[in-house]
């Protein structure tokens, strides 16, 4: 196999399937689409939500088996729960750590679960959620001090904390920069303009569609710069989405129930004490037990039946109840009780203080698009696509996953990530 010297991976947050037609009439992705391979077939993760399926594509296995199965820590006792970000939740290897075990430079702007990872050039995404804490102090605390110090000399006017387009303004001066200065041989850049504003406006609004038109002129940016410092036919460029999303009216609030049946206990606004609890992953929620309540048959069935009820009512938004057994086949957490998915236009949030509401009324998130729902569906696919070295243009019609991508870009750089879930999609490779 012709092995690439560079390899250079754009993920776009929540832009999907749905998106390849539009996308295709814009100058730099429809010149780049043309000879590519594509895959417009990609299933997610499930839930489908950023972290996990960023943690596949770095690892080639499902969430249960690389152990990142949720965005967040379960922490009901925390307004504001710490985000997975650093590395060491990641169970086995990744496809930085193998790059760099080969002697590779590896870059990595706002990729998520890279904090604390020894990549030399990252940006770790992660989120400020102690109120002691700044977004600079919490970067620097989980990636290279020098690198963030000079960027954010350098670039540091261009964001507003994580407000998008400002955060990826700076995410792609800092990118171009590190391009031209550093001209990394394995570069992974995560962009989140689209996600943001399908969570703010909805999936189709004409915000959407403006951040997709900033998506063509950053990718127009980055061929630029990967032309000026090397040779494009010793270069591989990856496009690729984690997810796609969903439009959304209504939320149901599965703690509010639990709180009403006992299951857990709120006093004066404040948890104290739970049994069961629920833990949203916006299109999804999974469900889990105190410890001591996990061999108590008799509070299982019991809560069971209380999820049942609610599973049969048009007036709640749960669509299917899974049992571990059952979502762990789908690759989500196996310790989970049970797993809901929602019902189409519903989504899940984890407050208590009402049972429903119209995603109008919702004042502290954003959810007019969401995700985190059973990958099934052409209408929720995303993609990926590649060009240049080791690689064979045309359209690939089956369906693949987000850990076969993880395997293919291994192969593609002859790379070993061990024992994997993944399959190679050798029709794209030379």
């Amino acid at each position: 196999m012709n092995r690439p010297q560079r390899v250079m991976i754009l993920s776009l947050d929540a832009v999907g399937r749905e998106d390849l037609a539009f996308l295709q009439t814009l100058p730099h992705f429809g010149a780049f689409f043309n000879r590519a391979a594509l895959c417009s077939h990609v299933c997610s993760v499930y839930p489908s939500i950023t972290y996990p399926a960023h943690t596949s594509i770095l690892t080639g296995k499902m969430p249960k088996n690389h152990g990142v199965i949720h965005n967040t820590k379960l922490q009901p006792d925390r307004e504001r729960p710490d985000w997975i970000c650093q590395r060491r939740f990641i169970k086995g290897t990744t496809i930085c750590d193998e790059a760099r075990k080969q002697g590779k430079k590896v870059a990595a702007l706002l990729w998520p679960v890279v904090g604390r990872s020894k990549i030399p050039y990252a940006v770790p995404e992660v989120m400020v959620t102690r109120r002691w804490q700044n977004q600079i102090l919490a970067n620097a605390m989980n990636g290279p001090v020098r690198y963030q110090l000079d960027l954010n000399r350098r670039f540091g006017h261009l964001r507003d904390g994580v407000r998008q387009p400002a955060l990826d303004h700076f995410i792609q001066a800092s990118a171009l920069y590190t391009i031209r200065k550093y001209n990394p041989d394995l570069f992974l850049l995560h962009l989140t303009d689209v996600d943001t504003n399908r969570h703010i406006y909805g999936v189709h609004h004409e915000k959407v569609t403006e951040a997709l038109r900033r998506h063509d002129r950053r990718l127009g940016e980055i061929l630029e710069a990967l032309a000026e410092t090397g040779d494009m036919e010793k270069t591989t460029v990856i496009l690729l989405g984690d997810h796609y999303q969903k439009d959304v009216q209504k939320i149901a609030y599965v703690n509010y129930v639990l709180a009403q049946e006992g299951f857990l206990r709120i006093q004066k606004g404040r948890l104290t004490g739970w049994d069961a609890i629920a833990k949203t992953c916006d299109g999804s929620a999974y469900l889990y037990l105190n410890q001591r309540r996990r061999q108590d048959r008799a509070f299982q069935e019991r809560l069971l039946d209380v999820l049942r009820e609610l599973e049969g009512r048009e007036d709640f938004g749960i669509a299917h109840i899974w049992d571990s057994a059952q979502a762990a086949l789908l690759g989500a957490d196996p310790a989970c009780f049970v797993m809901l998915e929602a019902k189409p236009g519903w989504c899940f949030l984890d407050e208590w203080e009402c049972r429903t509401k119209e995603v109008r009324e919702e004042k502290r998130h954003a959810v007019r698009g969401a995700h985190g729902y059973l990958p099934e569906g052409e209408d929720y696919q995303t993609f990926f696509a590649a060009k240049g070295c080791g690689i064979r243009p045309g359209q690939v019609q089956r369906p693949v996953r987000l850990w076969d991508e993880g395997a293919t870009i291994a192969a593609l750089m002859g790379l070993d990530l061990g024992e994997i879930d993944g399959s190679v999609i050798q029709e794209i490779l030379l």
